[in-house]
Order: structure tokens, then sequence, then C-alpha cells
């Protein structure tokens, strides 16, 4: 037997289910509005973001040309400011807009547009800088040695070692005969290269190794081409277009030898300057009997 009041709650629960199943349906079946496509519009629209693409290739170029005539022959040397000064001037660039280009279609743009903006600006002043900035245009690279130093296989070097600018030789001898070669590399011409190496030991300078070009030192230059046993193989001068030069620095006690080498040319439009400073260090590792 079901009593009243439980009949009547199941009646109430079956239509309220009805009713929720009816709703879904209707909400399937109700066609979906599609927005109007307005042709007018959207050319207005496409003229609009022309506009802008155009102004902004322009501004970065113009940018990239100012700094590099105008601002960089006023420098010495490299500086945060040839970085700084475009990203600031990325913040005109929506008033850039508002000023040089017709309302009717400044003010389409949105939040996406001055994004692309800013990204387009900061593109087109990278890749113009690249060009204005580098051969054959100009030349902002400093001269520098493709692999450091080495030194010629000689008998009574048990093992050697190159990092971080500390060149150790491991001896099983009272002293040794170092001929130490190095080459010089430049994007231009490393042969105009002025170079300057001297060597030190226990602070007191022990020769002057090089004063000049890199072209006017013919002995080191045919000393180095003349061996073939150095301890880091081609390390030392990967690329033909590297000048090599070599020195015989005689015979060597054991301590550490410090090498000061300064590279300069005449770039455009500073000077580029490199300072290195290697170090070689000698080790009696094998007591003698």
């Amino acid at each position: 037997m079901v009593d009243v009041d439980t009949a009547l709650r199941a009646n109430a629960y079956n239509d309220r289910k009805r009713r929720s199943s009816g709703d879904k349906k209707d909400g399937k079946n109700a066609p979906k509005k599609i927005e109007d496509f307005d042709p007018a519009a959207h050319a207005v629209k496409e003229v609009a973001d022309a506009y802008s693409m155009w102004l902004v290739i322009i501004y970065g170029t113009a940018v990239a040309l100012a700094i590099r005539y105008l601002l960089m022959p006023e420098m010495d040397e490299p500086g945060a400011i040839l970085y700084l000064v475009p990203l600031l001037l990325c913040a005109t660039i929506i008033p850039l807009h508002k000023i040089i280009i017709p309302r009717k279609y400044s003010e389409l743009y949105t939040n996406g547009n001055w994004f692309r903006a800013v990204f387009l600006f900061i593109f087109t002043w990278l890749a113009f800088s690249f060009i204005v900035s580098n051969p054959p245009l100009a030349d902002i690279a400093p001269p520098t040695l493709a692999g450091g130093i080495d030194i010629e296989q000689t008998e009574g070097i048990e093992e050697t070692s190159w990092k971080n600018g500390v060149y150790t030789i491991n001896l099983n001898q009272d002293t040794v005969e170092v001929v130490m070669g190095m080459a010089v590399r430049d994007n231009v011409d490393a042969e105009s290269v002025n170079i300057n190496a001297v060597i030190y030991y226990r602070g007191e300078m022990i020769e002057e190794l090089a004063n000049g070009t890199t072209i006017s030192h013919t002995e080191e230059m045919e000393m180095f081409d003349s061996i073939n046993n150095w301890t880091r193989g081609d390390k030392v001068s990967p690329h033909q277009s590297d000048i090599g030069l070599a020195w015989d620095l005689g015979t060597l006690d054991p301590g550490e030898y410090t090498i000061e080498i300064t590279m300069t040319e005449e770039g455009s439009p500073w000077v580029n300057t490199t300072e290195l400073v290697y170090t070689i260090s000698i080790a009696q590792t094998t007591v003698l009997g």
C-alpha cells in the first residue's frame, strides 16, 4: 500500500524531471545566431593594421639608423645605453599611432595591436642594428685569439691541461724548453690587428713577445707554420683565416708565468680593443733521484 503523501511527492518529482528534459531539448534545437560579416568594417580594420605595420617598421629602422650614425660615433665602446634607449622608446609607440594615424583607424586598435606593434618594433630595430653594425657597413667586434695559447710537444713534459686561461705543464725533469703559440682572429682583417704581448715572471717582465701589426711578425708566423705537433692539435688555430704566431720562450723553470696580450684595430665607429691575461703554470711532479 502507498500512502497519499508518497504518491504526491513522486508525481511532483516526475513533473520536474520532464520539464528539465524538455528545456535541454529546446536548448539543443534552438538555432545559434552567427554574427553578421561586415565587409566595409573588415576593410577598414585591414587598412588600420597596414598603417600600424609600416609605421612601426619605419620607426624601428629610424631608431636603428640614429643609434648607429648619431649615437655610436660619440662613444668609445659599447654601453648599456645602446639597448636601453630602444627599449624605453617602446613607450612611445601608442602615442605615435594616435598622433600620426588618422583617428578613424587609430581608435580601432586593441591591446593585441599594441602588443604586436611593440614586438615588431623591437624585431625591426634589432634586425637593422645588426645590418648596419657589422661588415661590410661597420665593424664593432674586437679581435681575439682563436683558441687561446698552446705549446709544442717536447721531451720532459709529462702532462698538460688548459682551463680558464691557465695552461698547466707537469714535468718529469728540472726544466723544460717551451715554444708557445697563438692565433689572431678577426671578422674583417686579422693581418692589420695591432698586437702587444709581454711575458712576466714573479711580476717582472721577461720579454716583450710582440709589438706591431700581426702581419709584421714574419718570423713568428713562419715558426708557427713550421710546427705541426701542438699539444692541443688544431684547437689553437682551427681556421685558415687565423694568423698563427709562435715564440721560443727558451728554458723555463717551475713556477707561474703571466702573459698579457692587448689587441687593437681601427673598427667602425670606434677602436676595437681586446685585453687578455693567461697563465703558464709549470710544476715538477716527478721526484728526481
